[in-house]
């Protein structure tokens, strides 16, 4: 069955970096519209960074110049690469697939828009300590 698998979370001191990985099943394309999101307690989900079939990305200004978002086809894994970290970065974070076709990001789509993917990972915990 078609399945996300994120793994890499734990704790790390503020400053400290951190990848966390997102294994895809074959079923799902890697073309396909590709994000990461986090959610604190008492908080809305936030989409983290955003990444389509061509390698174009998106990132909201809370994470922008620390994280990166990047995948392998071959590997059929999503990544996240974490740098600088703050408290404030402390959330579960999930790995989620839109399905369906090629995904292009443009002024039409919302990469960050979590009510747009339809796959999701069970999530990984990061903790960030000060």
């Amino acid at each position: 069955q078609a399945q996300l698998v994120e793994s890499g979370g734990g704790s790390v001191q503020a400053g400290g970096s951190l990848r966390l990985s997102c294994a895809v099943s074959k079923e799902i394309s890697m073309s396909s519209c590709m994000a990461w999101f986090r959610q604190a307690p008492g908080k809305e989900r936030e989409g983290v960074a955003g990444i389509d079939a061509y390698g174009s990305t998106s990132y909201p200004e809370s994470v922008r110049g620390r994280f990166t978002i990047s995948k392998d086809h071959a590997k059929n894994t999503l990544y996240l690469q974490m740098s600088s970290l703050k408290p404030e970065d402390t959330a579960m974070y999930y790995c989620a697939v839109r399905g369906g076709r090629r995904c292009t990001h443009d002024g039409s789509w919302q990469p960050l828009d979590s009510q747009r993917y339809s796959y999701w990972g069970q999530g990984t915990q990061v903790t960030v300590s000060s």
